[in-house]
């Protein structure tokens, strides 16, 4: 039971979570606005079509969550112990890295993109609006990655006001470009993937600015050194151990990105409205998982920087915390989708075979909020520890000895089994998790705060 004198952990917790949740959640929306907005086009292949392109691109910045999460981590730990020049180091090598995958990928994305859809499949209209939208979109990447390191930075250093304001600002540009391309030029899919790229690199400079607003001096400071600089941010031990981290994160994002592609490139083989109607299901789930992610986003901030500061009392009451209000927003969601989960598909399409399909599946979403929430808490605390070897093989376990066997057994029941085996996917992220970290915390070894 939680104590009384908890409560000042319970405060902060909320403190940090309010902006994360709202910010967090501002990403989803933006993508039902996408949704509706080619939506209210004449024909399901619009929806399809961006969807699968949509997916090909966001599918490396998912990939890439490892810079967001290992930049949360490593900043909070930093922060923890008053070490501004290390922070900012943290910054600087997770911007470079980003820049080289994002451009990396903007150099080969003829054959990337062929191949994507190669494996994607859908209808030839599918096909050639996703390739319309994803030749656009590419073009955003480095924005998009470095924007991950930027804002994984700041929620590191506790600044999730400044979080908030960013994402959005971000994505209402992106939203009023939607609308003005899509509805005012009539550029359909290239109008949002547009619009997209337009507000990512809005994002990045503002983003940019927001860290110069606030460490002006130090930033000044450390250009000024520039062969320490250069020294520091390319020191052997600390680029291995930095690549060591984000390689156990990729593994985990691997994991978790083959599940999700799964979903989408098996639902375009079971045809047009399969697909459209689960890109409005799939955005459902990000309007969870991001809003669930506001409380582990603070979990990650709070868990990194008892760390740093090897206060083992205070980490785990932060865990306690964290656990209750994940419970409690997980249950505000299942209510939602139970009373307005059919008016919120009417607001997004109004093809009437997609959402009567979609309709079917609204239970999954009922779900999915109280049996993911665990994995989505569990993967806060662990970032904040910065302990990814566990979250590594929580994921692969989930992944290979979850989501496909539960798939195989369950794919003649075509789309229901697709939601049936996400649903036991999260499960077990979350039971594994959990199991990991009571064992980790209660065993003859401890929770050894002065490990890195």
């Amino acid at each position: 039971m939680l104590k009384i004198a908890d409560l000042d952990q319970h405060k902060q917790l909320l403190l940090l979570a309010f902006p994360m949740i709202l910010s967090n959640i501002t990403v989803p929306l933006l993508g039902l606005v996408d949704t509706a907005v080619i939506g209210h086009l004449p024909y399901a292949y619009f929806l399809g079509g961006s969807t699968i392109g949509a997916m090909i691109v966001t599918s490396i910045t998912w990939l890439c969550g490892f810079l967001r999460m290992s930049t949360t981590g490593l900043s909070a730990q930093a922060y923890g112990i008053n070490n501004i020049h290390q922070n900012l180091l943290v910054l600087l090598r997770g911007i470079i890295v980003a820049f080289a995958i994002g451009f990396s990928f903007v150099i080969v994305q003829s054959p990337f993109i062929n191949l994507a859809l190669d494996l994607a499949g859908g209808s030839e209209q599918v096909q050639f609006y996703a390739r319309q939208y994803s030749e656009i979109r590419i073009w955003g990447l480095p924005a998009a990655l470095a924007n991950l390191v930027i804002l994984g930075w700041l929620l590191g250093n506790h600044k999730t006001k400044a979080v908030m304001w960013l994402l959005i600002i971000t994505n209402l540009v992106n939203v009023c470009l939607d609308l003005l391309f899509v509805f005012g030029f009539h550029w359909q899919v290239q109008g949002v993937a547009s619009a997209t790229i337009i507000a990512e690199y809005s994002g990045m400079i503002l983003g940019l600015l927001v860290v110069l607003s606030h460490y002006k001096t130090a930033v000044r400071q450390l250009f000024n050194q520039s062969q320490l600089l250069f020294t520091s941010l390319f020191e052997r031990v600390s680029l291995l151990s930095y690549f060591k981290l984000n390689r156990d994160i990729l593994i985990r994002t691997l994991c978790l990105e083959l599940c999700f592609i799964f979903i989408t490139f098996q639902g375009a083989k079971l045809g047009d409205e399969v697909v459209a109607a689960n890109a409005i299901l799939m955005n459902f789930l990000l309007l969870i998982s991001f809003g669930l992610d506001g409380v582990a986003n603070a979990t990650e901030a709070m868990v990194g920087k008892a760390y740093g500061e090897k206060n083992n009392s205070k980490l785990q009451t932060a865990v306690k915390v964290a656990l209750f209000w994940t419970v409690m927003f997980a249950l505000c969601y299942s209510l939602l989708f139970m009373v307005a989960g059919e008016y919120l598909l009417a607001l997004i399409s109004n093809i009437e075979s997609v959402i009567n399909f979609a309709k079917d599946y609204m239970v999954w979403m009922i779900l999915l909020p109280i049996v993911a929430c665990w994995c989505f808490l569990f993967d806060g605390v662990y970032i904040g520890l910065m302990k990814a070897k566990a979250m590594r093989n929580s994921m692969i376990v989930a992944t290979f000895a979850g989501f496909f066997p539960m798939w195989i057994l369950l794919q003649d029941y075509g789309n229901h089994g697709l939601w049936a085996a996400l649903l036991f996917f999260m499960l077990l992220r979350g039971v594994t998790l959990a199991w990991h970290y009571k064992y980790y915390i209660t065993s003859k070894f401890n929770l050894d705060l002065a490990s890195s």
